[in-house]
């Protein structure tokens, strides 16, 4: 494997791909997914033992940069039910960065530490 690019965080979702669809294969006996899965087996191995370090690089941040865009959706949902009763999420409106500010009843002037702006904001408990 001297020279090769071995395996990375594509690979790993192509393998759990691979996987999938051989179990989805073995209950249905779709036809089609044997080419998907043949696919998916070339690819994989063909990342795998590429001497083009720098393309098969970028491949995976690209995959990366989609990857967290999911996984950052997800997790974020996940803490605003978590912290729904003690914090508000808002988002800044001249970054659009996603703000955590804590639930307090009133106007607030709010500073985002992305981009240093200022702005007011009105939290409000339940209907009113």
């Amino acid at each position: 494997m001297y020279g090769r690019y071995g395996n990375d965080q594509l690979g790993n979702a192509l393998l759990i791909l691979y996987l999938v669809l051989a179990v989805l294969h073995l209950l249905t006996r779709w036809h089609i997914l044997s080419v998907f899965l043949l696919a998916d087996a070339v690819w994989m191995l063909f990342r795998c033992f590429s001497r083009n370090i720098p393309a098969r690089r970028r491949e995976n941040e690209a995959f990366l940069r989609i990857w967290r865009k999911i996984t950052g959706f997800f997790t974020l949902t996940y803490n605003r039910l978590r912290d729904c009763r003690t914090h508000v999420y808002h988002k800044c409106p001249h970054c659009r960065a996603t703000l955590r500010l804590p639930r307090r009843r009133g106007e607030h002037t709010v500073r985002c530490p992305r981009c240093g702006d200022s702005f007011s904001m009105k939290v409000h408990f339940g209907k009113e």
